[in-house]
């Protein structure tokens, strides 16, 4: 991995390091990956045979570090990271050092899954969880939405699945909840 390779660019790199407003309850990151690292088992093969997923942050390991390492050095409170276009739910716990799963917890991911673009099988995201513990959830078999809640002390995420994603009408169920307390980095089960 070249270690000056930048997902966001040089520009706007610099501009999120510097940009982090410390005087906000909630440091909210919208962008459009998964940011927490996501090492899934290579199709047909053995479930230890591991893969790596380059066309977003698992791409840019140093980019990935450098976001994180600002966010620990600035002390940016109570960040979420807020992803999409993975083509499933997931909730993970953003750690210090992605590499050591004893990291400390710097922040929380919440990444929202597609309406109607399929997601990866259930067995492959069950195998991802099992591969990433920082990982909370993982489902890319339902299609849907997040709903988020944010007050003072809480975000609340709502992770809602659609029955029939053919069907405009369909029925809208929650598939998980999850919960960031202000001033405790990582989500909780809701």
């Amino acid at each position: 991995q070249q270690p000056g390779r930048s997902l966001l660019g040089a520009a706007q790199e610099q501009w999120l390091a510097e940009g982090w407003d410390l005087q906000r309850r909630w440091n909210l990151l919208a962008q459009t990956t998964l940011l927490a690292p996501l090492n899934l088992p290579a199709p047909g093969k053995p479930a230890d045979s591991g893969r790596t997923w380059t066309d977003g942050w698992d791409g840019y390991p140093a980019a990935r570090a450098r976001l994180l390492q600002g966010a620990a050095e600035r002390r940016v409170a109570n960040l979420v990271a807020l992803g999409g276009d993975v083509h499933a739910h997931y909730v993970a716990t953003l750690k210090a050092d992605v590499a050591n799963p004893d990291s400390a917890a710097l922040g929380s991911e919440i990444c929202g899954t597609s309406i109607s673009s399929h997601g990866p099988e259930r067995a492959r995201t069950d195998a991802a969880l099992a591969r990433n513990p920082h990982l909370l959830h993982a489902r890319g078999d339902q299609r849907g939405h997040v709903l988020l809640t944010i007050d003072s002390q809480r975000l609340q995420a709502a992770l809602m699945a659609v029955a029939d994603p053919a069907d405009p009408a369909s029925a809208v169920d929650v598939q998980a909840r999850f919960v960031v307390e202000a001033g405790r980095p990582g989500p909780q089960p809701a």
